[in-house]
Parts: structure tokens; sequence; C-alpha cells
């Protein structure tokens, strides 16, 4: 049971679940916490994940930003409950909040909700759904850092820290690493607003690094030989990586190689020397791996505890990717041969196609079929096709499925046969991945749409866009 409950429950909440009451759904495109932390936020919204392409990003806001002010209402004086109803209220389009963050203690940022039809099943919600169609271009995927970080017990906000400077480093043999220690540091704290100043810095950056062979070093247990790879997202790649790194719950004298790394905020403006933030990952590793490589990939994560920590131990990621071909369709999620709605200036709606449109085939498989047939065909396709995928891919997506793997490029053959012939699948909405190889050999990405207007029949070609979007949260 416990293999497709990920992906089950969400084609079902996004397939067969009834519509909700209301006839639109609006969103502002973030996620928030209220902060108890007397460091950043403390009593306020603080803004935890900005959505692509959503009304948010386009006006600027940014994840860590503080929520201060709601329609100049001071969210102070407001419970939690009155703020979720100012912010999610369908009935009032347009909201002005005030953010501050280290650049701007009061920034006003008007914001016109984007909203669409409950009944509307738009093609990102769809490319969700079908995941299994392309697992390589749409995941979303749990990962863990061994970082420990720890804030100063007084009651200072960082936000009355506005720049910095880098400690003076001795170590000439270690100058290249050092480099990029601080090259990296530089531009993610710069992104979070904060001023590199050498003449009088708020605070200095230091930081600290080991690596070298275990002098402690025994033998590995059979357990630990049997242990899972360590993934996690490299930023210098754009990819889930393997790495030569064990948990950390696993004995210090089975690991071959130690590494550290430590990044230290201190303060340099109120209390000269007391250290505000600090971040400290340290790594058993099998093989070696350079310090300025390991940087590179971990101090943009290590970052993102700053200034607003949300663990102290263990820090969790959850990597969102998502690809897939737009048209500008939106489908009606009581019957998905009917189109609900056509954005404007879109591939389908310069073809010609419009809203109330019936959708007979899409590349030649069709589509008269209820919700749950397309739900029950996909769990067939994807019980059916596991042998078809790269076991050596597998890996436990963020809902907890277990069985998410890339296709194998060797199966290709019956990889096309899947999606192309076998009409038990009903693989219509494959269309959305159109540009992967195992579904397009000939690299054409245009796709036919057959459509029935007011009892005729009309064939339209559509070019879609290519569409791609990846955010990385704390879990």
């Amino acid at each position: 049971m416990k293999k497709t409950i990920g992906l089950g429950l969400l084609i079902c909440n996004i397939l067969v679940l009834p519509a909700q009451q209301t006839d639109r759904n609006c969103r502002l495109g973030f996620s928030y916490e209220f902060s108890s932390n007397a460091h950043w936020g403390k009593d306020r919204p603080v803004i935890m994940k900005v959505y692509p392409k959503s009304p948010a990003e386009l006006a600027g806001i940014l994840q860590n930003d503080v929520i201060e002010q709601i329609n100049g209402l001071n969210v102070k004086d407001l419970s939690p409950d009155d703020v979720d109803s100012l912010l999610t209220a369908s009935e009032s389009l347009e909201i002005e909040l005030t953010v501050s963050n280290f650049s701007n203690a009061a920034r006003r940022v008007p914001l016109t909700k984007e909203c669409y039809s409950s009944l509307a099943l738009n093609e990102s919600q769809l490319a969700e759904a079908f995941a299994m169609y392309s697992v390589e271009r749409t995941h979303n995927r749990l990962f863990i850092c061994p970082f420990v970080t720890t804030t100063t017990e007084d009651s200072i906000d960082f936000s009355r820290f506005t720049s910095f400077d880098f400690t003076v480093s001795e170590d000439s043999a270690n100058a290249k690493i050092e480099k990029t220690l601080n090259e990296t540091l530089k531009a993610e704290l710069t992104a979070k607003g904060l001023q590199y100043n050498t003449l009088k810095p708020d605070f200095l950056v230091h930081t600290y690094y080991i690596y070298r062979e275990n002098p402690n070093f025994r033998r590995k247990s059979k357990e630990t030989e049997a242990q899972a790879p360590v993934f996690r997202y490299d930023i210098t790649r754009d990819r889930v990586t393997k790495f030569p790194f064990y948990p950390s719950s696993t004995p210090e004298s089975e690991a071959e190689y130690l590494l550290q790394l430590g990044v230290r905020f201190i303060d340099r403006r109120f209390i000269p020397g007391r250290v505000l933030w600090e971040c400290e990952a340290n790594e058993l590793m099998s093989a070696p791996f350079a310090i300025n490589e390991y940087a590179l990939i971990h101090i943009p994560l290590m970052c993102m505890q700053f200034p607003y920590v949300k663990y102290s131990r263990n820090a969790q990621f959850i990597l969102t990717k998502k690809a897939y071909h737009y048209t500008g369709l939106s489908y009606n999620i009581n019957r998905l041969n009917e189109i609900a709605a056509v954005d404007p200036v879109s591939p389908a709606w310069e073809a010609g196609i419009r809203p109330r449109d019936l959708v007979e085939q899409i590349e030649n498989k069709r589509m008269d079929h209820t919700a749950a047939e397309f739900t029950a065909a996909y769990h067939r396709f994807i019980t059916h096709t596991l042998k078809f995928r790269d076991k050596g891919t597998r890996f436990t997506d963020a809902n907890g499925f277990t069985d998410c793997m890339y296709w194998d490029p060797a199966r290709a053959t019956q990889i096309a046969k899947a999606f192309n012939d076998d009409k038990r699948y009903l693989t219509a909405f494959s269309y959305l991945y159109g540009f992967e190889p195992h579904l397009n050999r000939s690299g054409n990405t245009s796709c036919t749409f057959v459509i029935r207007r007011d009892g005729e029949k009309r064939q339209f070609t559509l070019r879609p866009i290519f569409y791609s979007e990846k955010t990385i949260e704390l879990n």
C-alpha cells in the first residue's frame, strides 16, 4: 500500500475529488509560517517559499521576508486566523503587503492575486499528477544535511546588522580554498540584501575547515556496508548527485575520511566578539572530497538557515523540479475531455482552441474517459512499467513513494511501446513530456489535437513551449 500512496493521493486529489464549493481559487504564490524566533520576524509571518512565476515572485517577494502589514494593518495586532483570511480571501483580488528584510525596513508591495476556476486543471497540475511519465524531469525529493546551527542566546534582531566583511586569514597555503569560501558566502549574503563593507562592517564572517584521513578508522561493519548511498542536490551541476558520505548515525570509527566546514558570524557593532550565528557541517566519508567543492555545494544550503533558523541539527531540504510542455490549456476536472480555459497569448489560443471545446484525441490517443478511468490506468501504467526503469536510480520522493526511478535507456523500445501502443494505459496526457526521447524520437515536439466544436470535428497542430522550474526550501 505504501508504494503507491504518494502518487495515488496526488492523482486522486487532482483528478477524482469533487470540486470545492467556491467557483475559483486564487493565490499570491508564497507560503509562510509565524515566527517565534527572537532573531527574525518574531510574532510575524516569515516567507518560507516563493513559487515560480507567481504574483509574489514577479513582485519581488523573497524567501525570509517578514510581513509587517497587510493592507495597512499591523500583523502584530492580528491573530494567525485573521492573517490567513486576509491573504487567502478570494473576494479581494488586490492586496498590499508591507515587508521587511535586510535591505528594506518597510517596503510596500502591491499584489494582484492570480485566480482560476476551481473546476479547471492546468498543465502544471497535470504534469505533477503524471510525474512518473518523466520522473527525471518532475519530482520532489527530500535530503538531509548534517548541519548544526546555533545562534546567540541574546534577544537581538538580526535585521539590525546590515553589512559584513571577512576575517583575515593567515593560512596562505590554503588561499584558493579561502577565496572559494569567501566568494560563495559573499554571493549568498548580498543576495539576502546585506552589504559587503570592508571599512566598518556590522559583523565579520569567519570560516574554518578540516579535511583528513580518519586516524581512528578501524573497519566498516556489515550494516555500514549495506547502507543506502547519500544523495543531495548539487547546485554546481543542477542535479541530485550521489556523494561518498555516510549518514550521521554511522560510527565515526567506520569512516575512512573526515570533513568539517564551519561558518561563523561575529558581532562587530554592538558586542564585539559575540557569535551571532554559526553553522557547522561534519561529514563522515568513504572517499576523499575537496573542501572547496564541498563549499560550493553546501554553503548555499547552510545560508538558507540565516537569518531564520528552522533546524538546530540535521537540516531537511526539499528539492522540487518540474518541466513540461505548456500549451495554455486547462481541463474540466469533472469532464477531462472538455477545455475549461485557454490562457491568452498561449500556443493553444494562437492555434484556435477555445473554452468548451471537446478534445477527442491528443496525438491519436482518445480522451473520452472519466477521471477515475485515467487514474486507474495511470496506476496500472506505473506498476507494469517498473521493469523498464533503472533500479540504480531508485529513490523515495518527498511524498513517500518508494519506487521513483528513471527510465532505463536500454529499454527504449519497450518504453515507447507502452506509451504509444498499449491502449490500457490511456497516456493522452503524455504530450506534456513530448520532448523526452522515450516519447519522441523524431525531435518534432509539435502535437496534434482533434477537437469537436458545435458538432464539427477539427484538427489543430500546437507547438508547445518548454517550461521548467526548480525550488529548494527547508522542509
